[in-house]
């Protein structure tokens, strides 16, 4: 049995595609037409997904949908009737979006479908989730656990923001919820916008500059923005918010109480702005901790899953497996939107038509996340040479050599190898590695390669074996979405000078003997490479040990800032040749910057519109 699921309409669209239950494949809409969060119909990622199944259109058994439509369109109607005849403007606006094409969403997926497959896909094929129930089957169906609790967290998806859930084999039931206009993910949202990043895009650069200020104003907002309770519910005071009637995420009291006006987009930062984003994390991480010890203690069990918009925030993951309210802890590595895609196909395949549950034997059923396209090396080579690329074809042996040579003398690789990633975090398909042991690589890699904001941090890929020898963590970390702290012994205690420093001053001074990847805070966002689910990234991280004794590399995304990770062999020659990389690896493809035809070269740095 085929199942495709899909989320569209509202940002990173996404298809997924399951044969009998198991994930065959997944990918982001963006990654095709290299629109960043592209949130159109994923024809792109559909027509990837049916060629990965080996399968047509007509070859579904079903097609299910991550949310349902008539509920959204619900709030949106009591919303303005609530807040009327304040809100007119946003409401006229988004009025006819709807009428024309959301609103009646069963017409519109059949006629795409059948624009991409040439078929019109029966109605009763047609299966709709709801927007917390795709995201909490996303977390639960694919994790390790017989039984788990679930918790998401998010913007809004119909009416729910937060929402508690219990899986049991495949039933998935929702205990509780916390409604809109009341929300964790809209609160943090608000604050991105007020910092001056975008909304839905910016939030993690807010949780990277949480570490330079501190949460000076978290008390300001638990005592007049939220009424948090002991169990972590909450309600927001909506006079300080303008996201239901009106244009931006805050309103004038908003400003008044802080006592500034947003930040304009790239307008410099200062001590103000990293004081709050350090406030809205203490606050967030306060109420996701709350939320999880009352799930455990009502419901008794020991394992949880995440997903959601907030459960990217790793550094709140982190303080949550920390507290040891749970044994474990499993995040689902597309916890956004993308991943209801697939949450809302594992729903019609365990709850709509009651199939059994298998419980993976190793870490989980995602693959590693592994689930996008792969390109043979006959393939690399015929699109490296039409796009004009200058390479030599290495041996699996002397490639890992060759770029454990040049990672080790503090050269930038771009990493192209295998299947792409689905979700937010390149692990080590698409990625950008070097060397985590220098002091300049950080700048290096933000400001002369990814073309981005100073302060943002990079994440240690590291042998998983070797994980608790460095950091402060005993257990697997494959999806980058934990945080946990260089051990002591491997850091550099600060002077009292360098201790006097503020916000961004800090950032130049290392912290540890993996200055790279540690944040201002002692702390690093995780991932643990596995010989199993990537030979070939373990392979090159044991060759770099090899050489210096360091059993990890810097990690980050192949692109530069407003860029959708690259996807094709195409796609990765072309960021190389507009930015600063040293060598590009693609397939067994070894590209040396120098080589190239400098004809060729990008201005990559103003190619994409900024996120």
């Amino acid at each position: 049995m085929l199942i495709l699921g899909i989320s569209a309409f509202y940002h990173d669209s996404a298809a997924a595609i399951l044969r009998d239950g198991e994930i065959v494949a997944a990918a982001q809409e963006e990654r095709f037409t290299r629109v960043k969060h592209d949130s159109g119909f994923p024809k792109n990622a559909v027509a990837y997904c049916l060629e990965a199944a080996g399968a047509s259109l007509s070859d579904v058994d079903y097609v299910a949908f991550y949310d349902k439509p008539f509920i959204k369109f619900e709030r949106l109607l009591e919303t303005y009737l609530a807040i009327a005849p304040k809100g007119f403007r946003s409401f006229a606006m988004a009025l006819p979006v709807w009428v024309n094409e959301k609103l009646f969403q069963k017409k519109l997926l059949r006629d795409e479908l059948k624009a991409l497959g040439g078929i019109l896909v029966p109605e009763e094929k047609i299966l709709f989730s709801e927007h917390h129930q795709s995201h909490a089957a996303s977390a639960f169906y694919p994790s390790p656990y017989e039984e788990a609790v679930v918790l998401t967290a998010d913007g809004v998806g119909e009416w729910a923001t937060t929402s508690l859930s219990v899986g049991r084999g495949n039933s998935l039931e929702i205990l509780k919820e916390i409604h809109f206009p009341h929300s964790i993910g809209l609160l943090y949202s608000a604050f991105t916008y007020f910092t001056g990043f975008k909304v839905n895009s910016g939030e993690y650069k807010v949780m990277g500059l949480a570490p330079y200020g501190e949460p000076r104003y978290a008390q300001t907002i638990l005592d007049n923005l939220m009424d948090l309770k002991p169990d972590g519910s909450f309600r927001l005071d909506m006079k300080y918010f303008d996201y239901c009637g009106g244009l931006t995420m805050t309103s004038r009291k908003f400003d008044a109480l802080f006592g500034m006006k947003p930040r304009a987009a790239e307008a410099p930062l200062d001590q103000r702005h990293m004081d709050l984003a350090a406030s809205i994390q203490a606050v967030t991480e306060e109420v996701m901790l709350r939320l999880a010890r009352s799930a455990r203690e009502q419901t008794g069990l020991r394992n949880l899953c995440l997903a959601g918009g907030v459960a990217l925030n790793c550094v709140a993951n982190g303080k949550i497996l920390r507290d040891g309210a749970f044994d474990n802890i499993w995040v689902q590595p597309a916890a956004g939107d993308a991943g209801g895609s697939l949450g809302a196909a594992l729903t019609a395949h365990h709850w709509h038509l009651g199939n059994e549950r298998k419980i993976p034997n190793a870490q989980d059923s995602m693959r590693g996340s592994y689930l996008g396209p792969s390109y043979d090396q006959a393939d690399i080579e015929a699109r490296l040479t039409a796009a004009g690329a200058k390479f030599e074809t290495l041996s699996d042996d002397a490639l890992i050599e060759q770029l454990a040579d040049g990672l080790s003398s503090e050269q930038a690789v771009g990493w192209f190898q295998g299947r792409m990633e689905f979700g937010p975090r390149a692990l080590g398909g698409r990625s950008i590695i070097a060397d985590p042991r220098s002091p300049a690589m950080q700048k290096t890699l933000n400001l002369k390669v990814k073309y981005r904001e100073s302060f943002r941090p990079f994440a240690p890929a590291v042998l998983a074996e070797d994980v608790s020898d460095w950091f402060d963590h005993d257990r697997e970390s494959p999806y980058m979405l934990m945080v946990a702290d260089v051990r002591e012994e491997r850091r550099i205690a600060m002077t009292e000078e360098q201790k006097a420093l503020f916000g961004i001053e800090k950032l130049n001074v290392p912290r540890s003997d993996i200055p790279a990847v540690t944040h201002v805070d002692y702390s690093a966002r995780l991932q643990t490479v596995h010989r199993e689910t990537n030979p070939r990234f373990h392979a090159l991280i044991s060759a770099f040990k090899e050489r210096t004794g360091c059993p990890i590399l810097v990690n980050t995304s192949f692109n530069v800032r407003g860029e959708p990770i690259v996807c094709t062999p195409e796609d990765a020659f072309h960021c190389f040749m507009g930015t600063e990389l040293d060598m590009l690896a693609v397939g067994n493809c070894l590209l040396r910057k120098p080589d190239q035809d400098p004809s060729l070269k990008r201005d990559y740095k103003d190619a994409f519109e900024l996120d």
